[in-house]
């Protein structure tokens, strides 16, 4: 089974959602059927990048995760891109053979039977700001495909007023599924730092938002990852 992967790295800390803080090493996956305008993984996504992309067996991805993890069980998060693209089933079950644990981010846009094999599932669907429409059929498909194993979660980020509005939607939608909001992150570009000054009062004005309106549902997180180290690749 070959994956095209476009970069492994870790131990860090997962930096944003259900597992902030944890230690986790990350298999982010090359390629998407999403160009959200304010991608910050374009690495991954953009297919002006394949050729930095490895494509590589599921041996040796999970050989390079053992390797990063010193062999300790940690969890193992796989993003992208769009990892749903991709059979991440054989590499999930070489991992939970030896204790590791599984979560993978995905917007909710192609379903696959791995989902039931994961610790945690993340379901992050694009608001209005992104540019993409959600196809809402495809993403109870991913619930459903899910079924009642992993803990199954949804992630919402906030650019503006229309974005907060879209996930209150949403949210009265899917009252099931635990709700985690960040404030999107305009300053994509790994070479340049990122302004923490907009960066903490764009997540002050979210904060705000909720507790004025009394929407106590959703939790509210920053990308930690950003706050300390900005754009960059690989932490």
């Amino acid at each position: 089974m070959n994956l095209r992967i476009a970069e492994i790295f870790g131990p860090t800390i997962q930096g944003e959602g259900a597992l902030i803080g944890e230690p986790t090493v990350f298999v982010r996956a090359g390629s998407c059927d999403f160009r959200c305008v304010w991608c910050d993984s374009l690495h991954a996504v953009d297919s002006a990048f394949r050729d930095t992309w490895q494509v590589m067996d599921t041996a040796a991805v999970w050989k390079q995760v053992r390797h990063l993890s010193g062999g300790k069980p940690l969890t193992v998060s796989i993003s992208g891109g769009n990892p749903a693209i991709q059979n991440f089933g054989p590499l999930i079950s070489l991992g939970k053979a030896e204790g590791y644990r599984f979560a993978c981010e995905t917007q909710g846009s192609v379903c696959q039977p791995w989902f039931a094999d994961l610790d945690t599932l993340v379901l992050s669907p694009k608001p209005p700001s992104s540019g993409e429409t959600m196809n809402w059929a495809k993403f109870e498909d991913c619930l459903k495909a899910a079924g009642t194993e992993p803990e199954t979660v949804m992630k919402i980020v906030i650019f503006d007023d229309n974005d907060y509005a879209w996930a209150k939607a949403i949210a009265e939608k899917y009252p099931q599924l635990p709700l985690f909001l960040q404030p999107g992150n305009p300053d994509v570009d790994p070479e340049q730092p990122v302004d923490l000054t907009i960066a903490t009062s764009r997540l002050g004005w979210l904060i705000e938002k909720v507790t004025s309106d009394g929407w106590f549902t959703p939790r509210v997180l920053p990308q930690l990852h950003v706050l300390v180290w900005g754009n960059q690749r690989g932490v």
